[in-house]
């Protein structure tokens, strides 16, 4: 069944208040966003997350550090991102948390006269090793517990990162996260990808856009947001309204109201 949430914002600092925000716009989850102090190892508290999820009648989803890069040459640095994956996925078996949102990373690239050489790319049997090392990782962690974690598109795929996809989504832990706006912001270069992999898609960032500005609150922008919610209610996925502030989300959660009553008579 859809769902929505909300992505952690800045303006609420305090769980308990992205919490209470939830409950108050009628959302159904809070995305904890890992990047965030107040989320780090030894930081957070999982028996007050459990507390105020219950209190407030709301679940989470996680999504993890956007530098997450399990592939870095530099074993000590990759060996320190799967350490994080890993210490989110225990967290997440503690909250019954569905979903873990990550980015898959691009790496650096050699600027070259004519192009850009990305170096996952030039080492690419080396890179999907190590992808093939962090799917075996993640499905000995997850185990049984019902947790899916999902590559969120950001600013188009490249072939070594789509055959990486290929590779993660050969396990039935890894999923997909469309990630609307950022696919409008590049053309439309992920679409594609994703529709042909639909039956692996199980979580949406849903914002609008203009061009390439990113993050603007549902109805301000240009995207067809009908064609999306009809896709994640096709679906049944979970949807963030990934804007960026209080007065976006609750314009966000506005439309879609709106939108849905509209639609259903």
């Amino acid at each position: 069944m859809l769902k929505f949430g909300m992505p952690t914002l800045i303006e609420l600092p305090c769980l308990e208040d992205c919490a209470a925000k939830c409950r108050e716009l009628g959302l159904d989850f809070v995305e904890l966003n890992m990047n965030l102090p107040q989320y780090q190892p030894g930081e957070i508290d999982p028996a007050r997350c459990r507390e105020i999820a219950e209190k407030y009648g709301i679940f989470y989803t996680i999504h993890l550090d956007e530098n997450l890069n399990v592939s870095d040459f530099n074993p000590y640095i990759a060996q320190g991102y799967r350490r994080t994956a890993a210490e989110a996925i225990e967290l997440a078996k503690g909250l019954g948390v569905p979903v873990l949102n990550m980015h898959l990373a691009k790496g650096v690239y050699f600027t070259l006269p004519e192009r850009k050489v990305y170096l996952f790319d030039q080492y690419r049997e080396r890179y999907l090793a190590s992808v093939a090392a962090f799917r075996t990782m993640c499905q000995e962690e997850i185990g049984g517990a019902g947790i899916t974690v999902c590559v969120e598109n950001c600013d188009g795929y490249t072939d070594f990162q789509k055959e990486a996809l290929k590779l993660l989504l050969g396990s039935p832990v890894f999923g997909l996260t469309f990630d609307v706006g950022h696919d409008h912001g590049c053309g439309g270069l992920d679409e594609g990808f994703i529709l042909g992999h639909i039956s692996r898609l199980v979580h949406m960032h849903l914002h609008d856009a203009l061009g390439k500005k990113n993050h603007l609150a549902l109805g301000a922008g240009e995207i067809d947001l009908a064609k999306y919610l009809a896709m994640a209610e096709k679906r049944g996925l979970r949807v963030v309204l990934e804007t960026k502030t209080v007065a976006g989300l609750t314009r966000s959660v506005e439309w879609v109201r709106n939108y849905r009553n509209a639609t259903n008579g």
